[in-house]
């Protein structure tokens, strides 16, 4: 929210809502990327290695028409390498080198894709994201707001993430760490020690469970009410942690996602090589992929919604909606991949898990629980944040290929 003051955002706010805002406790955040071009996300690596080799036997004007250029970037665009990747910076006209390798990012809620990571490609890639990526980063995603709808405020990711929201309207991002190799938390000054003296000992990846666990949605932005006592902020760092778990696919516990009581979605019926809807009885606790059957799906998976839409329908969605013929965006599988299948599977059980608890996030999540608010954060000094932690660290510790191989000192 850069060029917003603080007396305009406590003027956004409802007077009889003291809750905080995330914006004001992790207050470094980056606006979502903007690719520009869809064919630059694929959900499987090997489609992107496609399209990258059918753009690069094109040449001249067959090549524009493919790259679909923009104001921002065409093909005789040269910029500077994104951190931490190895891509050319001549003009991409001239390219004829092998694909670099796809990463992983969260292209919508709960849907992590592969991207390639070329900034010739990307219309606002957003460096500095990159420049802090890698573990032990994690990046909160805002959700977009809609009045009324059922979904959760934020979702966190160890992915890139790209902000897309079925609203329309996607949230900041938020990273945990300001700097690279998870130093210096991204916590507005002073509220480290006003948590340590009123919670015990708190730790980034613990806020981010309170965050997690007590997160709501709001027109001015996703609030974080705070627990009158230890206790209370114990029990919600621990349901944090393991709904947060369950969004990383067990990358905290080193377990993967399990049902209860040894519950597990099977394929049932083969599914077809190019399902074209997607249907749910919930009798039956069936999943119909086309002709295809996935059970047991819990109704909590099927009704869990992120910006007031299914996340399976949309999952879905982007791989079966149709490409123009002719277009780098056709170019992508035969037939559904057995992978796709795999990830499905393994989305059912996390939406399962996530929907079946999202009851218990309601002690925490209440604004009116007692808890310091705004007041007593601007009385301990903690609000308003200063402006230099609204700006992204900067990382004087390696150099950048900048355009045309030149390298630049970020």
């Amino acid at each position: 929210m850069r060029g917003v003051t603080e007396a305009s955002r406590q003027q956004a706010l409802p007077p009889d809502d003291d809750a905080p805002l995330l914006d004001e406790l992790m207050p470094w955040s980056v606006a979502p990327p903007r690719f520009g071009r869809a064919w630059v996300v694929a959900p499987d690596a090997r489609t992107l290695r496609g399209r990258w080799d059918r753009l690069v036997a094109a040449e001249g004007g067959e090549r524009e028409a493919l790259f679909r250029p923009s104001r921002a970037r065409t093909t005789g665009t040269a910029v500077a390498a994104l951190p931490g990747q190895r891509t050319g910076t001549g003009r991409f006209a001239r390219e004829s080198g092998p694909c670099p390798e796809p990463v992983r990012v969260l292209s919508g809620p709960f849907d992590e894709q592969w991207l390639l990571p070329d900034h010739r490609l990307l219309d606002t890639a957003r460096p500095e994201l990159w420049r802090v990526a890698g573990e032990p980063q994690l990046f909160a995603v805002e959700q977009g707001y809609v009045p009324g709808a059922a979904g959760p405020a934020l979702l966190v990711t160890g992915a890139l993430p790209e902000g897309r929201s079925p609203a329309g309207r996607p949230g900041r991002i938020r990273p945990l760490f300001r700097r690279p190799g998870g130093a210096e938390p991204n916590l507005a000054p002073g509220l480290p020690d006003f948590l340590r003296e009123r919670y015990g000992a708190v730790e980034p990846v613990g806020w981010l469970a309170w965050v997690v666990a007590a997160a709501v949605p709001s027109p001015a932005g996703c609030r974080v009410p705070l627990p009158a006592g230890p206790e209370a902020w114990a029990a919600g760092v621990a349901l944090g942690r393991e709904l947060l778990d369950v969004q990383l696919r067990g990358a905290l516990s080193g377990a993967r996602p399990r049902l209860p009581g040894g519950r597990r979605p099977y394929v049932r019926a083969a599914l077809p090589p190019r399902p074209d809807a997607l249907a749910y009885d919930s009798g039956g606790e069936v999943l119909s992929v086309g002709e295809g059957r996935i059970s047991p799906v819990p109704e909590e998976a099927w009704e869990y919604r992120a910006g007031g839409a299914r996340v399976l329908e949309q999952w879905f969605a982007r791989r079966t909606a149709p490409a123009e013929a002719g277009s780098l965006e056709a170019v992508g599988p035969a037939a559904w991949p057995q992978e796709w299948t795999s990830e499905l599977l393994d989305l059912i059980t996390v939406l399962a898990l996530l929907g079946a608890r999202e009851a218990e996030r309601a002690p925490f999540a209440a604004s009116g629980g007692g808890g310091p608010g705004r007041a007593a954060l601007r009385a301990a000094g903690v609000l308003p944040v200063p402006d230099r932690a609204r700006r992204p660290a900067s990382v004087l510790d390696h150099q950048e290929e900048g355009p045309g191989g030149q390298f630049t000192l970020v």
